[in-house]
C-alpha cells in the first residue's frame, strides 16, 4: 500500500495519538480548554495529516491556502500566549508520529523509499516551520504595536497630570503604589567614538541593553521615553514615595552602577519618587536635580535632591543668580571654553579624562582652562575659585534653560562690580 494511503486510512486513529503525544511532550498544550484541543486543535492536526500525505503522494510544495491556514493558526496560538516554540514542536511532534506509523512496517527492500519518505519529512518540517513563524511573528508584532501605543499614552498621561487610572486600564497595567522617577544623562558608548563606526547601531545596542536591564530588575511595567544621551524612566515601585529611605536609595543605585555596567555607557541619573498622580512634578523636579548636578561638575552616578541643594538652589531666579552668571559672561562667545570648563568640572579636574571626552590633545584642554582663567579672572584649577566656578556654571545654564523655554533671548548680564563673595 502506497505511504500516503496507509496515513490517510487510519488517519481517525493517527489524529488521536497525535493529540495525545502533544499533550504528554508539549505543556503549553494541556493548558488549553478541553473544547479547543477537541474543536480547533484537532482539526488542525488531521489537516496536517492530510498536508503531509498530500506531499508524501506528489511531492510538491505545500499550496498557498494550506500555508495560509498554518499561518492563521500560529498567529491564533500567538495570541493566546502559546510559546512560538511550543507551536513549532507541536507539527514536530505529529510529523513525527506519521513516520512512525508509516517506517515501522518498512522491510529491507523498502530502502531508497524510507529514504524518499524522510526527505519530504524535511520538507514538510521546512515549510511549516516557515509559516509558523511568520504568522506567529506577524501577529506580536501588531499586538507590541497595540501595547506601545496604549503604554506610551499611558507615560504621556502621567506627564501631563491628572488621572492616570482609565490609560493604565487600556494597557492592562496596576499602578504602583509610587514610581521612581528617573532623569537620565547618557555618556557615549566607547565604540561611538571610534572612526568608521556606525554610531547609529551602537546607539541603539546601547538602549536595547538598557531597555533589557531595566525589564530584568523591575517587578512591574517600565515607561520609558530615551534616546542616545539619555531621556526619563520611570520604574514602579511598590514602596510608597513617603516611605522612601536610606536602603531604597542604595538599592537604586546600585541598579544605576548595573544599568551603567550593562549599556557600556557613563549614567548620570537624578530621581525622586512619586505617587502615580504626582509624576508630573516629579519630573520636573527630577529634570532639574539631573541639571544641577551636570552644572556643579557632579561624576556620573545617582543624584537626589539632597545631594544637589546647593546647586539646585543657586539655579532659581534670582539677583544671585544672575551675579553668578555674569561671572562667565566673558565665556559667552566662546562655547569651546565654556564647554571646557564644564567637562573639566565634570571629570573631576582629570585633564586626561576631559581631552578623551572632548577628543581633543591635553594640551588643548590646559589651552582652554588658561583662556578661561585669563577672561574670567577664575581659575579652575585654584581650590578657593571651584566653588563659585559650579555655582556660576549651575546659574549661567539655568538662565540659558528659562530663555530657550521662555522663547525669549537671552539678556547678557552685567559683570558684577565687586566680587561675589566667597
Amino acid at each position: 500500500m502506497p505511504v500516503h494511503r496507509r496515513l490517510l486510512a487510519g488517519a481517525r486513529d493517527l489524529e488521536s495519538a497525535v493529540l495525545l503525544r502533544l499533550l504528554e511532550q508539549v505543556p503549553a498544550y494541556r493548558t488549553l480548554p478541553s473544547e479547543q484541543l477537541r474543536g480547533e486543535i484537532l482539526k488542525q492536526v488531521a489537516r496536517g495529516i492530510a498536508a503531509f500525505a498530500g506531499m508524501l503522494r506528489t511531492g510538491e510544495p505545500l499550496g498557498e491556502d494550506e500555508q495560509a491556514a498554518i499561518r492563521e493558526s500560529a498567529a491564533r496560538r500567538a495570541d493566546e500566549g502559546v510559546p512560538i516554540e511550543s507551536v513549532v514542536g507541536a507539527y514536530h511532534v505529529g510529523a513525527e508520529e506519521c513516520a512512525a506509523r508509516v517506517l515501522s512496517t518498512a522491510e529491507p527492500m523498502d530502502h531508497a523509499d524510507v529514504l524518499l519518505v524522510q526527505h519530504r519529512l524535511l520538507g514538510f518540517l521546512r515549510q511549516v516551520s516557515s509559516a509558523v513563524a511568520a504568522g506567529y511573528v506577524e501577529e506580536r508584532q501588531s499586538a507590541l504595536g497595540d501595547e506601545q501605543v496604549a503604554l506610551q499614552s499611558l507615560l504621556s498621561r502621567l506627564l501631563e497630570g491628572g488621572s492616570p487610572q482609565a490609560a493604565a486600564d487600556r494597557a492592562g497595567v496596576q499602578l504602583p503604589p509610587s514610581y521612581l522617577v528617573l532623569s537620565v544623562a547618557m555618556g557615549p558608548h566607547p565604540d561611538e567614538l571610534l572612526p568608521g563606526v556606525n554610531r547609529p547601531v551602537v546607539v541603539r545596542r546601547k538602549l536595547r541593553r538598557l531597555r533589557n536591564e531595566l525589564q530584568r530588575h523591575t517587578t512591574g511595567v517600565p515607561l520609558s521615553v530615551l534616546s542616545g544621551d539619555g531621556g526619563l524612566v520611570l520604574i514602579p515601585y511598590g514602596t510608597p514615595a513617603a516611605d522612601f529611605g536610606e536602603a531604597d536609595r542604595e538599592r537604586l543605585a546600585w541598579l544605576v552602577g548595573q544599568f551603567g555596567r550593562m549599556c557600556g555607557a557613563e549614567l548620570l541619573v537624578a530621581a525622586t519618587a512619586a505617587p502615580p498622580e504626582g509624576v508630573t512634578e516629579a519630573a520636573r523636579l527630577a529634570g532639574e536635580i539631573r541639571e544641577a548636578a551636570e552644572s556643579s561638575g557632579r561624576p556620573p552616578g545617582l543624584y537626589l535632591l539632597d545631594d544637589v541643594l546647593l546647586a539646585y538652589q543657586l539655579s532659581r531666579p534670582g539677583p544671585a543668580r544672575d551675579r553668578l552668571a555674569a561671572l562667565l559672561g566673558p565665556l559667552d562667545d566662546r562655547p569651546e571654553l565654556l564647554d571646557t570648563l564644564r567637562t573639566f568640572l565634570a571629570c573631576g579636574l582629570d585633564r586626561r579624562l576631559a581631552a578623551t571626552r572632548l577628543q581633543v590633545h591635553r594640551n588643548t584642554v590646559d589651552y582652554r582652562l588658561r583662556k578661561a582663567a585669563d577672561l574670567t579672572g577664575l581659575d579652575a584649577a585654584r581650590g578657593a575659585d571651584l566653588l563659585t566656578l559650579q555655582a556660576a556654571l549651575a546659574a549661567h545654564d539655568a538662565r540659558r534653560r528659562d530663555a530657550f523655554a521662555s522663547g525669549q533671548p537671552l539678556a547678557r548680564p552685567s559683570r558684577p562690580s565687586a566680587p561675589v563673595a566667597q
